[in-house]
Order: structure tokens, then C-alpha cells, then sequence
């Protein structure tokens, strides 16, 4: 396994790293002033790095497939073409990777999964194919990205340990 097969898998998919990093730049530009896109970007790329987000991508994007050729068992088939709203699946896997950042990349997924922006926003569309689990899997990239930057600020204040 691999970053660079996990790359090519979002890539075909129609998500670049760099539409990851636009959400992630738009979460901490405003915390975060002198932050660069391509910090951003680098910090995408770190989340990606780790196996165990690898390896959630590769599931839900595989389920995606499926339920695309139409080859799951009823009823999943028909809950993910139908994108129902109860099935929590999606979200479930997507915060399996925000929790690798703590508490801030829970609440960032949060916000994303109710704001769509971005190529969040492309995925949920539903006109170009099943995304029910990419759409939060990115979500969950750009949430734990941030959440990265988020504690990597070191203009974060500090607080005095008086023992």
C-alpha cells in the first residue's frame, strides 16, 4: 500500500490532492494567517501517508465502485443509490480518519459534512456517479488535515504550569 496508488484512486475519482487542500486552506486561513496553500497541501499529503486512512479510502471507494456497477447485495445496493440520509456509514468511516487528529478534526468534519464546500460539495452532487462514501471521506481528509495545521500553530498560546 501506498501513497501514491491512494492518490491515483481520489485522482480517477475526480479529487486532487489540491481540492483537499483548498477546503483545509479555507478552514485555517482565518486562525492561521501567514499559512500557504501548499502547507496545506503537504498536510493532505501527511493524512494520506498514514495506513490506516489508506486503507479507509480503499473501502469506501470500493464500495462507491460497486454500488455503481450495481453489484451489492439489496438492500445496501439500493440504500447507497439511493444516498439514504439514516445510513451512517459514510460518516462512521470518514471519522476514523479525523480522530488520527483529536477532537478539532471531529469538529471540522462536522461543519463540512453539513457545509459541502469545494469538491465536497462536486461529490454530493450526485450527477457524476455514487460518492456516498467519498463525499465524507474527503470530508474527513480535509478536517484532519487542518486539525494538523491546528496543532502545529506555533502561534498558538501557551499556558503557564504553576505547580
Amino acid at each position: 500500500m501506498s501513497y501514491e496508488i491512494v492518490e491515483a484512486m481520489l485522482k480517477q475519482r475526480g479529487v486532487t490532492i489540491e481540492s483537499i487542500a483548498e477546503i483545509v486552506f479555507t478552514l485555517q486561513k482565518k486562525f492561521h494567517p501567514e499559512l500557504k496553500e501548499e502547507e496545506c497541501v503537504e498536510s493532505v499529503r501527511a493524512v494520506l501517508c498514514k495506513r490506516e486512512v489508506q486503507y479507509t479510502l480503499y473501502t469506501g471507494i470500493a464500495l462507491d465502485e460497486l454500488a455503481e456497477k450495481k453489484l451489492l447485495p439489496q438492500p445496501l445496493q439500493a440504500l447507497l443509490e439511493a444516498d439514504e440520509p439514516l445510513y451512517g456509514v459514510d460518516e462512521t468511516l470518514a471519522l476514523g480518519i479525523t480522530s488520527v487528529y483529536g477532537m478539532i478534526g471531529l469538529t471540522s468534519f462536522g461543519y463540512l459534512d453539513k457545509e459541502k464546500m469545494g469538491i465536497i460539495e462536486t461529490l454530493n452532487d450526485k450527477n457524476s456517479g455514487v460518492h456516498v462514501f467519498l463525499d465524507d471521506l474527503v470530508a474527513g481528509l480535509a478536517a484532519a488535515a487542518s486539525a494538523r495545521i491546528a496543532h502545529k500553530n506555533i502561534s498558538a498560546k501557551n499556558y503557564p504550569f504553576n505547580p
